[in-house]
């Protein structure tokens, strides 16, 4: 690996330390004379490949650019009138260039470290206020990952949190009138977990039977509105939860679910200035009564105190996490959507309450003036009640309708033969509705006149909302776009992403996300697509979605690759279905034991649980790898019912285990699958494919590995990868599983998000990624991407011991810092060190995982020698502040670690009292002085904001006393 000094390839380019005089000073560090040496001895040879990736040749960002044009040029765009929970909607400019292009918001990394996103949390505080506002129900999370699995997890907990004896283990009864794919969706996880799932027409009623919750639609996919409250009493006598999908514009003008008595709300947020992006990512909700909030999934944001008694926001119960509860946990749920949260809240505080609900009427109008039109010239509207969809019945005209709509480059939802539906959004203007009336041969009909009428298609009554909503301040302020801006850029200046620091989270790949990477994501030919749009508008999105996957596949050595899973939870869970898919094939239904390394990521518990699998534990050795004498136990004992293992690779101790094949042939011999977590493939990319050494599937996160940014904790997205046994259980497409009798389609797998590409949306960074770099870039990544960690871990271990080393004493692309013996002599914790890096401007690298009283440090390839110097700076200097409370010089109850991190408050405070100085607070290394973050709030006190748990705005006033 010599390079030129001279070189301007984009490899040069995304790869940090790239000068050779840098390369041979950390190679000095390690004790090898190359790179290649470094991976022979650390990479187990009996995994290498045996041949160069074999991709295409490395393209320059300006070729890449153009690629992407081609391909955008081959999508075309229409007024998308589709609906089925899709919308057009327009982001507002200030929105779209300040949040979502750019990096200060879409680089950061999920808020574990509240102290420094500040910024985000409050954009997130300011989502849950709007969506509990809009529902009517007292806690809101933030966020799920689509309307259809937000759903699906509603119906969990439902099961989960139903105490009714009679009702506990009751079906489950979706209203025929909910989105077709969360149908599949629903019908899918209950197939797995073996529950029973009904659809009936619930405004006719409930259905014979016990009963454990219901799911109602607001409006229906039909369009249909009516009132609820009917049939939710009913069915809280019947001792059933209620759950109800709700459209967050609708809710602007239709009694919320709260307000009908529903115990959830859940839904998608797109609508609110999020592009359609051919199906995602958009930031789904949840929200809840009083009493269910210690069993929802996803994130809280919460409010606590900092040391100074600062208000100050947090995320809430986080006893909740996958990685404390494992198989426990109430959700597998691990990435949300949060930037697309954040695009959400921010649209509901350009708008305020006003504006959405003039957003609202405007839509419901046109949605009349069509009903009426249409009714007028003899046509059968089916439902008089409708907020902004209409439904049709045209008998054996319905396609002839579609096409007439599409020729005029206006796509219309064709629901069979006889029936069309019509949804209207904040885009619809007369001229377009004049245009679909057209289509119909129908003469448009306008006026007030028609509209007032008896008529009119007016909402009833009973459903029309009473309510206000968005009072608080932030929804009636920022109503300038100079106001709006400098909201937005306050917010940003609180938080510290990877815009402006070196992110080293050990397992979560902080790495460069380059801006030519990201620019095609919101170019209206990508962003402005229908995900159930015909397949001749898209070609170019499919086309770049196909070679993804086909590139993939090479990288990866299996043979098929779904992009589907719209995180890497869901990729796990989808590889496990797919696994359990194949077993009942073959008539193994008994195969249902997973075994899992007690070190591995908590989601795996998680999802295969989700998965209707039962968890067995396999212990861990002393050295970090998997106990073998524990693991032929473990299969001897399961033989007969086993039906996988999920191991990480590289471990999660950040360590090539050498017996990853004779793991894989033992599990093998038992009947089992291999299930092989990619979250570690940023250490394997063009040296070792999983599907070449034992895989028999795996997940990837292309929020890691592949570029897509962290976003503040989302979008991500987990494509699911396997061998040809595997390939018929892989993903299904839920909106056409939806018209089967089943939850699938035949030869097909469980659909496991909403739309058939999960998160399109974001692919085109992924898609660049791999044409940037080719094969001998990717591997160029990978090889650097081991040697910035061998070079961290060579420089601190003296300071900090590294915990595990693989052959020769060397780490994987991540190292484990312990501190637990410096803790019992001096009482600082790992957390003290973690809270302490702020001042020195860093994000600490990962807490207490997976060993507890350990750091996990990551530095990726993208970091360059200055940087992971500077970092390495931070660490030594804190080590010797931490030999300073060993020396006696200050207790730690007094150490600048313990009172870290240091706010500007603090320190020109003129009662400082503290037995270090201002100077060491603050300045603790020379170059602060020129280049020094300074924290909005002190350390936050986690325990307090969950005795006193506030989820909304305003929060401050129960701490200001």
């Amino acid at each position: 690996m010599t390079v030129s000094s001279t070189s301007t390839t984009f490899v040069d380019r995304h790869i940090g330390a790239r000068r050779q005089a840098d390369i041979d000073i950390m190679l000095k560090s390690v004790g090898y004379d190359s790179v290649d040496s470094l991976v022979d001895t650390a990479v187990p040879n009996d995994i290498r490949q045996d041949v160069a990736l074999t991709l295409q040749n490395a393209l320059s960002e300006v070729e890449v650019l153009a690629e992407l044009r081609k391909l955008a040029a081959k999508n075309k765009t229409a007024v998308q009138m589709i609906g089925q929970g899709y919308y057009d909607t327009v982001t507002p400019p200030v929105i779209r260039r300040n949040i979502l292009e750019s990096p200060a918001w879409y680089t950061a990394y999920t808020p574990y470290q509240p102290e420094i996103s500040q910024g985000r949390l409050e954009a997130l505080l300011n989502f849950q206020t709007m969506v509990q506002d809009l529902v009517g129900l007292p806690i809101a999370n933030a966020s799920l990952l689509d309307e259809a699995t937000a759903v699906a997890e509603a119906v969990l907990m439902m099961r989960r949190a139903n105490k009714n004896k009679t009702a506990h283990d009751g079906k489950t009864v979706l209203d025929a009138d909910c989105l077709p794919q969360t149908i599949a969706i629903v019908k899918g996880r209950a197939e797995a977990l073996g529950f029973e799932v009904e659809i009936a027409d619930l405004s006719r009623g409930l259905p014979e039977g016990d009963i454990n919750g219901i799911v109602l639609q607001q409006p229906g996919v039909s369009g249909r509105v009516f009132d609820h409250s009917a049939v939710i009493a009913a069915a809280k006598e019947r001792g059933a939860l209620v759950t109800v999908a709700a459209d967050l514009l609708a809710l602007t003008l239709i009694t919320p679910p709260g307000e009908q008595g529903a115990d959830i709300a859940v839904g998608s947020t797109q609508r609110f200035g999020v592009p359609l992006f051919f199906g995602g990512p958009h930031a789904a909700y949840m929200a809840v009564q009083k009493g269910l909030e210690r069993s929802m999934p996803g994130r809280l944001v919460g409010v606590s105190k900092d040391d100074a008694g600062t208000p100050a926001y947090r995320l809430a119960l986080q006893t909740r996490e996958q990685h404390i509860r494992r198989e426990k946990a109430t959700s597998n749920i691990c990435t949300a959507q949060a930037l697309l949260a954040i695009v959400s809240s921010m649209y509901a505080v350009y708008h305020g309450p006003d504006g959405l609900k003039a957003i609202a009427e405007t839509a419901h109008n046109h949605a009349r003036t069509l009903a009426a039109s249409l009714k007028a010239a003899g046509l059968e509207v089916l439902h008089g009640s409708f907020f902004d969809t209409v439904t049709v019945r045209v008998p054996g005209k319905a396609a002839e309708i579609v096409a007439a709509a599409e020729a005029k480059g206006i796509n219309l939802r064709g629901i069979d033969a006889d029936t069309v539906g019509v949804s209207v959004d904040e885009t619809t203007t007369k001229e377009i509705v004049g245009g679909v009336l057209d289509a119909f041969g129908v003469v448009a009909v306008f006026g007030a006149e028609l509209l007032e009428s008896g008529e009119g298609f007016a909402l009833e009554a009973a459903v029309e909302r009473s309510s206000d909503f968005l009072q608080h301040p932030v929804f009636n302020t920022h109503r300038s776009e100079t106001q709006l801006l400098r909201y937005i850029r306050k917010l940003s200046d609180r938080d510290l992403a990877l815009d402006r620091t070196m992110i080293p989270l050990g397992s979560c790949t902080m790495k460069l996300n380059a801006t030519a990477e990201m620019e095609a994501i919101s170019w209206p030919e990508f962003a402005s697509i229908h995900p159930f749009a015909p397949d001749s508008q898209t070609e170019g999105w499919r086309e770049l979605i196909e070679d993804l996957e086909a590139d993939l596949t090479e990288i990866t050595g299996y043979d098929q690759v779904s992009i589907q899973p719209n995180a890497g939870s869901q990729g796990e869970l989808a590889g496990l279905l797919a696994i359990r898919g194949y077993h009942h094939s073959r008539g193994d239904l008994q195969r249902n034991v997973c075994l899992i390394p007690a070190s591995a990521h908590g989601t795996n518990a998680a999802s295969a649980v989700l998965a209707g699998m039962k968890v067995v534990v396999v212990a861990t050795a002393a050295d970090g790898t998997i106990d073998h004498a524990d693991l032929q136990a473990k299969i001897d004992a399961n033989k007969d019912v086993l039906s996988a293992i999920m191991i990480t690779y590289p471990s999660t101790h950040g360590v090539y285990d050498a017996d990853v094949r004779e793991i894989c042939d033992s599990v093998h011999a038992a009947g089992g699958q291999v299930y092989v977590d990619g979250a570690n493939l940023n250490a394997l990319v063009g040296l070792a494919q999983p599907g070449k050494f034992g895989g028999d599937v795996s997940h990837l996160n292309l929020h890691k590995t592949f570029c897509i940014p962290h976003g503040g904790g989302g979008p991500g997205v987990g494509p699911v990868a396997a061998k040809a046994h595997l390939a018929p259980f892989m993903p299904g497409d839920a909106n056409k599983a939806a018209h089967e009798d089943g939850a699938s389609l035949p030869g097909t797998g469980v659909a496991i998000s909403a739309s058939r590409y999960g998160s399109a949306g974001v692919l085109p960074i992924s898609w660049a990624y791999v044409k940037l770099m080719g094969g001998e870039g990717l591997t160029e990544a990978t090889k650097s991407a081991l040697l910035a960690a061998n070079y961290i871990a060579s420089r601190l271990n003296e300071y900090f011991p590294v915990l595990y080393t693989g052959e020769g004493g060397l780490v994987a692309h991540e190292c484990i810092l312990d501190l637990r013996e410096l803790t019992a002599k001096t009482g600082v914790t790992a957390e003290d060190v973690a809270k302490r890096l702020i001042d020195y401007g860093f994000h600490a690298p990962t807490l207490a995982f997976p060993v507890a009283g350990t750091l996990m440090v990551e530095p990726t390839e993208s970091e360059d020698l200055g940087e992971i110097d500077r970092f390495i700076e931070a660490m030594i200097t804190i080590r010797k502040e931490i030999d300073q409370v060993a020396h006696g010089d200050f207790t730690v109850e007094n150490s600048p670690l313990r009172h870290a991190p240091h706010t500007a408050a603090a320190v020109v405070s003129s009662d400082w009292n503290r037995e270090y100085s201002r100077e060491q607070a603050v300045f603790p290394v020379h170059h602060l002085k020129q280049d020094k973050y300074f924290p909005p709030v002190g350390r936050i006190d986690g325990a307090a904001g969950d005795r006193n748990l506030i989820c909304s705005c305003p929060p401050i006033e129960a701490f200001e006393n």
